[in-house]
């Protein structure tokens, strides 16, 4: 069973992100902020991760980025969740390291196909 990361700070999203996951098979692991983020992405090496960009305390950019930087967890696929949708943010969020870019509110069977897309 593939493990999949899901790191938000909004509890609302964190369920839906999570029920859409557990219904396509997939076991899931929840962190609350970027920090958690990453200490459940070095422990628990996930298939892929769920990023919120925007979080308190630390931002998913900064939890991608320290993510990225330690050789045990810097082959983990990050996708982006956020609700940066304005032009360029896309191109923005790729450039930081993040695989591909997922828009909120989520659309969830986009967010299936892309899920599935990624783990091959």
């Amino acid at each position: 069973m593939k493990k999949i990361l899901v790191v938000e700070d909004n509890p609302v999203n964190r369920s839906l992100l999570e029920e859409v996951l557990q219904a396509h098979g997939y076991e899931v692991l929840i962190a609350k902020n970027g920090e958690e983020g990453i200490e459940k992405a070095k422990a628990e090496q996930p298939d892929l991760i769920l990023m919120d960009i925007y979080m308190p305390g630390m931002d998913g950019y900064e939890a991608a980025r320290n993510i990225r930087d330690d050789p045990a967890s810097s082959s983990i696929k990050i996708i982006a969740v956020t609700s940066l949708a304005m032009k360029g943010d896309r191109e923005r969020i790729l450039e930081a390291g993040f695989e591909a870019y997922m828009s909120k509110p989520i659309d969830t069977r986009a967010l299936a196909r892309l899920v599935k897309e990624m783990l091959g």
